[in-house]
């Protein structure tokens, strides 16, 4: 005798109620030969130190096989915390390696943060555009995720204040140099002003860097977490996606103690620990090997791309676009004339074998359909070249 089957409990709200990455799936269409991709944020592969880090990974696993393929301790490999805390103590941030934890890539340190300050219903701001994962972390966190109006020059410190004040939010979530998707980066004088509010507020600052290290032309400004309003409220993650090479999925986070130790416990029921035989490896090019000097070589090599970029877009889009003018990073935002909708043009960019992502996926409020984003690194100047030829061709 048959039983009809009953159907499964239902995913959880959350799970149904978050979207996957708009930019991810475009990427799954874009991917074919032959497609300019400005779509990515991806690094340019020919610049990666191939030699450099599979000779470190020959080394660690001839040297020290077995502790290098072992479980390792959740809040990382002493010898790379050690290496991570000296390089944020000589860049203005003094720090210990206690201060700080290893991560999964630095979106793994986004997710323990929602985990460990984020309640179902809490409120956290963020900047507009914003980083289209940090939205997914936090609504996955059940966080409702509010915009606070800004300028060229990033979040307007005024707005902050007046929305901390009616909101009580959890946290405020930035991007502050060469952020993701505009470029822009936050002056000095703002960065001061922000961490007052923070400090008055009693407001969480997360400062996300993944950027910052890329620098082609300016004055490198201060992180905020080192900045004295803010130094007991700043949570500073970092990344070695995009200055040694992102398959490694190594980042950190460096906050204060009781924050730290509730990452680590959320970082315990989330993978136990990052990859020994990575972090060793990377410990290893630290010691063996000049970071900063291959990060100089890339960084040059990126400036004469955004160059080409930059040089291009005038014939590339329609007459009226605005775009930044970005230091450093990966990213140039464009603003088309009102009228224009480039999730809708997409399609066209996609049969003229280039591709972009349209700004919509940025916003957690109401987005700005002329809006689009342009990485700049992926690619050759040549190339990039052939790619805008391709994208004036989109426009009517």
């Amino acid at each position: 005798m048959s039983v009809a089957a009953a159907a499964p409990p239902p995913l959880a709200a959350r799970a149904a109620a978050v979207g996957g990455s708009p930019v991810r799936d475009i990427l799954s269409v874009v991917g074919r030969p032959g497609v300019i991709n400005f779509a990515g944020g991806l690094p340019a592969p020919e610049l990666f130190d191939g030699a450099g880090v599979a000779a470190a990974f020959r080394d660690v696993l001839a040297d020290t096989p077995a502790r290098a393929l072992q479980y390792a301790t959740t809040e990382g490999e002493p010898a790379l915390r050690s290496a991570l805390a000296e390089r944020t103590t000589v860049r203005g941030l003094p720090t210990g390696a206690d201060d700080l934890i290893v991560t999964t890539g630095s979106q793994q340190a986004l997710s323990l943060l929602a985990q460990s300050l984020v309640d179902p219903g809490d409120t956290v701001l963020v900047e507009r555009p914003c980083y289209l994962a940090a939205i997914q972390a936090f609504t996955f966190a059940g966080a409702r995720v509010v915009a606070v109006p800004g300028d060229e020059e990033g979040v307007d410190p005024v707005e902050l204040d007046r929305y901390t004040a009616r909101l009580r939010p959890k946290l405020f979530y930035s991007v502050p140099t060469f952020q993701n998707p505009t470029g822009r980066t936050v002056p000095l004088h703002r960065r001061l002003a922000l961490a007052e509010v923070a400090a008055r507020r009693g407001l969480w600052l997360v400062e996300d860097d993944p950027y910052g290290e890329l620098r082609f032309e300016g004055e490198r400004v201060p992180w905020i977490a080192a900045l004295d309003a803010a130094a007991d409220r700043t949570v500073l993650l970092g990344s070695f996606s995009k200055v040694m090479a992102p398959g490694l999925r190594l980042g950190w986070l460096r906050a204060p103690a009781a924050l730290l130790r509730a990452c680590t416990v959320a970082k315990q029921a989330a993978d136990l620990h990052t990859p020994t035989v990575n972090q060793l490896a990377a410990a290893r090019y630290l010691a063996d090997r000049d970071l900063d000097a291959h990060v100089r070589r890339v960084a040059a090599a990126y400036g004469q791309r955004r160059d080409a970029l930059l040089g291009g877009l005038p014939g590339a889009l329609p007459e009226g676009t605005v775009w930044t003018r970005p230091e450093g990073g990966m990213f140039v935002w464009a603003r088309l004339p009102e009228g224009y909708d480039t999730a809708g043009a997409l399609p066209r960019a996609v049969a003229h074998e280039v591709a972009y992502v349209p700004g919509a996926p940025f916003h957690c409020d109401a987005p700005d359909p002329s809006t689009l984003r342009l990485c700049f690194v992926t690619h050759t100047p040549d190339e990039i070249r052939v790619g805008l030829e391709r994208l004036a061709r989109v426009w009517p």
